[in-house]
């Protein structure tokens, strides 16, 4: 996990899947060494492909709309132990005491860089997620606790004063307004980098 969160990375694998349905390739970022040897391989086991899948679901998945970009929004920015750091997960994450995601909310929780573990809840409302990880080791998809040695050995400049969370498998055209007002926020934070933890 230390090695992955000194690379970062943005990949919506749903583009990857389509735009390389076939082909392994050396991802690669901030002229690091390749972050990824095979897009379809993590650690020992193979990622699923619509293939696997059954032909219903994989039918419904392949349908879904995805975005067509015409060019690659990377940019350079400041070395790594510069960067401020945040985290923007799609886990469904809510503070205790705060309203939880309801269904496909498109908005969005703030967390601040305070919370303590076990007042991070997780409302992501998917039978098919799994929270045992979560429940041992929050780091596993708020990895807060790796920021935050990263920031204290100097690896990266900062960790943000606020994280944020999604709920997943929403639709991405109501979410848009919300994550535009999100990038304004972390651009007031001077936020120059994002985790975006898988779920």
């Amino acid at each position: 996990m230390r090695e992955l969160l000194t690379h970062f990375i943005l990949i919506d694998l749903k583009w990857v899947i389509r735009s390389f349905p076939k082909v392994p390739a050396a991802v690669t970022l901030l002229d690091g060494p390749p972050l990824v040897e095979n897009v379809w391989m993590r650690g020992d086991a193979q990622l699923t492909r619509l293939t696997d899948l059954p032909p219903d679901q994989a039918k419904r998945l392949a349908e879904l709309e995805c975005p067509d970009f015409e060019t690659r929004p990377w940019v350079t920015g400041p070395a790594l132990s510069h960067r401020r750091v945040a985290i923007v997960s799609s886990a469904g994450l809510v503070v205790r005491g705060e309203n939880p995601f309801r269904g496909r909310d498109p908005d969005y929780r703030a967390i601040p860089s305070t919370v303590a573990a076990g007042d991070l809840l997780c409302s992501h409302i998917s039978i098919n997620f799994d929270r045992t990880g979560f429940q041992e080791d929050w780091n596993v998809i708020f990895p807060l606790d790796r920021l935050n040695e990263l920031a204290a050995e100097g690896t990266i400049g900062s960790v943000a004063a606020t994280h944020y969370s999604f709920m997943g498998a929403t639709d991405p055209v109501q979410m848009e307004p919300h994550a535009r007002e999100l990038a304004g926020r972390l651009k007031a934070d001077a936020v120059d980098a994002v985790i975006l933890p898988p779920v």
